[in-house]
């Protein structure tokens, strides 16, 4: 299975559940990231068997937040539920990167970017979004005007030389000047 991700991120509680949905799946999981994978998506990607992000996406991780309303023991209640939230997610980076739960839980007090080298430093993805049409092995071809039309003029001279010389004499000198001031018309200076 491939997963696209370009997200900014969203709810910790659904991001949650994707990521157990993914993990519970017998076969392989392709994460490809091509703009963001921010906050909860990052959570999502960690299901990934395999990450890959384009060169140019970025992933994001940062503790979780939430809005609170109440007197003291409420938002006593809440930095609790955000405490718990917070080593929810570890969970999540630390099975994926292998980096230590202190190292995770630094990166996201700092509201951690990294672009697609970085994360994949960390642990956090596994390899660049490789360019399809540089693996292929097609032959490519480079084309210029000068040496087309440099191949044109030589063929079409060995080729009338070779006719001219099989031709009665009489045929040969008013159609090869013709030829000539032709090809000169066309021929690259």
């Amino acid at each position: 299975m491939t997963i696209w991700i370009n997200s900014p991120g969203g709810d910790c509680i659904a991001a949650s559940r994707i990521h157990a949905m993914l993990m519970d799946y017998p076969g392989a999981i392709t994460v490809k990231i091509d703009g963001i994978a921010a906050s909860a998506a990052s959570v999502i990607a960690m299901a990934g068997t395999r990450v890959l992000m384009a060169p140019t996406a970025l992933m994001m991780i940062h503790n979780p937040m939430t809005g609170a309303y109440g007197n003291h023991e409420d938002m006593q209640k809440a930095i609790g539920m955000l405490d718990e939230v917070k080593e929810s997610i570890i969970n999540a980076y630390e099975i994926k990167t292998n980096l230590t739960r202190a190292k995770i839980s630094h990166l996201m007090d700092n509201e951690t970017w990294m672009n697609a080298k970085k994360a994949i430093e960390l642990g956090f993805a596994d390899a660049i979004l490789e360019d399809a049409k540089k693996a292929s092995n097609e032959a490519s071809y480079a084309f210029s005007m000068r040496t087309s039309q440099l191949s044109l003029l030589n063929k079409i001279t060995t080729t009338h030389a070779h006719t001219t010389d099989q031709a009665p004499p009489e045929a040969g000198t008013a159609a090869l000047d013709e030829l000539e001031t032709r090809l000169n018309l066309i021929k690259p200076h």
